[in-house]
């Protein structure tokens, strides 16, 4: 089976590093708050979708530099453009950041977005996508795409956000535009936690913890999670008993209890 090593990836419009086993990609361009551009998109896109393959890593942390999550899209170098184009084109653009979503959603690694400052648009959405979110008390999220004459429903945001707020809470962020304070964002369960230190030292050291267990595991509860939306309950439970049995055929499995039969901590392999 085709893998690949990411090891040495280096991406052109942001940075990234892998440590055991925890990617970061960090949106570095803090002179304009971190906004994407179309080929950050692309690029971006591209590296989740190739995380299906990866043999070396088993979550990934996104954070932004200079005290910012994410501006969104850039205003000159997206918005502008945009204004100019005819539907074929727009539709194009729309579906690739769409995919983008799709990506991390899709990706079996677990996503964390490690959330400072200005987290907004495009750049809100990375967060919602994300499977866990940490923040800080100055993070400032916002769904603004109504401030410039669009829907709320940009990149899947009327179908996740909803679920991880409530649909009261992300009917008044999506139509207002508003932000939503940090102190919001942890009551209303957007962010796991909030901290004073370094989030993305946080972020990365919650998904270390978390990939010290069976990442082959981890990676089936992510595909039930995102499967399990648009199922009945009884499709869900044949689906959760099908995907429990084949966890059940993993070496992971055996070591733990072998782990648990000789009064040790199990260490899990990811196969």
């Amino acid at each position: 089976m085709h893998t690949e090593s990411y090891a040495d990836f280096k991406p052109e419009h942001f940075l990234w590093s892998l440590d055991e086993g925890v990617g970061s990609i960090t949106l570095n361009r803090p002179d304009k708050k971190n906004p994407l551009t179309f080929d950050s998109y692309a690029e971006l896109r591209d590296l989740f979708r190739g995380l299906a393959y990866a043999e070396d890593v088993h979550a990934v942390v996104v954070n932004g530099a200079g005290g910012n999550f994410s501006s969104g899209g850039d205003v000159h170098d997206i918005i502008g453009p945009l204004v100019a184009m005819d539907m074929t084109e727009l539709m194009r653009f729309t579906r690739m950041t769409g995919d983008l979503v799709k990506a991390i959603r899709g990706c079996p690694q677990i996503v964390v977005a490690a959330v400072d400052g200005i987290c907004a648009g495009a750049g809100a959405i990375i967060a919602m996508a994300s499977d866990l979110r940490y923040g800080t008390p100055r993070a400032k999220t916002a769904f603004l795409f109504v401030r410039v004459g669009l829907a709320g429903c940009d990149m899947g945001a009327c179908a996740i956000l909803p679920r991880i707020i409530g649909q009261g809470r992300a009917s008044e962020l999506l139509f207002s535009g508003r932000v939503m304070t940090a102190d919001e964002g942890e009551r209303w369960g957007f962010f796991n936690e909030l901290t004073e230190d370094d989030v993305a030292e946080v972020a990365a050291e919650r998904a270390r913890t978390l990939i010290s267990g069976p990442t082959f595991a981890h990676g089936m509860t992510k595909t039930m999670l995102n499967q399990e939306w648009c199922m009945s309950l009884e499709q869900a439970i044949e689906s959760e008993a099908q995907a429990q049995a084949i966890c059940m055929q993993t070496l992971d499995f055996k070591r733990a209890y072998n782990a648990f039969v000789n009064k040790k901590t199990p260490v899990f392999e990811g196969d």
